[in-house]
């Protein structure tokens, strides 16, 4: 196992702080030799099989190129759930966490139909039905593949969420759905101006359909999504959206000019505005 650490170490050195290749160290360690933390700490000295290091030296060559370890590994961790994940879909962040824990304390007492917008690997509505009892959800995508790997999530997090492909920029007929007590979303928000300021892990490998909206009109989806709000929430439902830090005031001037009261912007823990949360009257 030391062999293996210091290949890793070595050939990740001049990409990776030396903490990131710790933690990238233990998750390959967890995947490739099924150990947890402790196991690996408590079996320094075992030697790894041929097989396994060569299933290593793969994962490294495959970091060397700044692929992220979460489509490396084919899975990711988010809000106490195991979560598939590969270049289809967005690797779910961590404010996106913030804003499913804002979700739910602010529902606790409810059993809220939900719909999430833009659902990718379907994170969002997974991670709210099985922490909001009774809880319904719809998940859209324009994506097919990426409603794929949502179905997959929802099955092996054993919740249901029926999933959809709609394209949000389209006609939609409003008449054909429910309605819903909560629809959320974290919509394509950076704009093509701020793509030069980006990692390669991100510029490279991360599905751009689900990242870009042009410096033009940076609110494209959060005004559509506001107007299908409107339509689609229950009296007293609410909108949460994910933002772009650039544009909380913009994005709460629409969500007044549309109607809905109670806007509230949630700073992260990092203290940027990457929430928003507005309530129909």
């Amino acid at each position: 196992m030391q062999v293996a650490k210091k290949m890793i170490r070595d050939q990740l050195a001049s990409i990776f702080p030396k903490q990131e290749i710790e933690s990238l160290t233990r998750l390959i360690f967890e995947k490739v030799l099924g150990l947890s933390p402790i196991q690996i700490h408590l079996n320094q000295k075992e030697t790894i099989s041929a097989a396994n290091l060569a299933q290593i030296k793969e994962i490294i060559n495959r970091l060397t190129q700044f692929e992220p370890i979460q489509y490396v590994l084919g899975e990711t961790e988010f809000y106490n759930s195991l979560f598939k994940v590969n270049p289809s879909v967005l690797i779910p962040r961590p404010e996106t966490e913030e804003l499913v824990d804002w979700i739910i304390k602010d529902n606790k007492e409810l059993t809220p139909a939900i719909l999430d917008i833009g659902t990718g690997s379907g994170c969002i509505p997974v991670s709210l039905v099985k922490n909001l009892p009774g809880a319904s959800a719809n998940g859209w995508d324009i994506s097919p593949d990426a409603l794929v790997v949502a179905t997959l999530n929802a099955q092996i997090n054993c919740v249901k969420v029926d999933f959809e492909c709609v394209n949000i920029l389209e006609p939609i007929e409003t008449r054909h759905y429910g309605k819903y007590d909560i629809i959320v979303s974290n919509p394509p928000y950076v704009t093509i101006s701020e793509q030069p300021f980006m990692q390669p892990n991100v510029i490279n490998f991360e599905p751009h359909l689900a990242l870009f909206v042009p410096d033009t009109d940076p609110l494209i989806f959060y005004r559509k999504i506001t107007d299908l709000a409107a339509c689609l929430l229950k009296e007293k439902g609410s909108v949460y959206f994910e933002i772009n830090e650039k544009y909380g005031a913009e994005t709460a001037e629409l969500l007044h000019t549309k109607g809905f009261i109670n806007i509230l912007i949630k700073k992260d823990i990092n203290g940027k505005e990457r929430m928003i949360k507005g309530e129909k009257q």
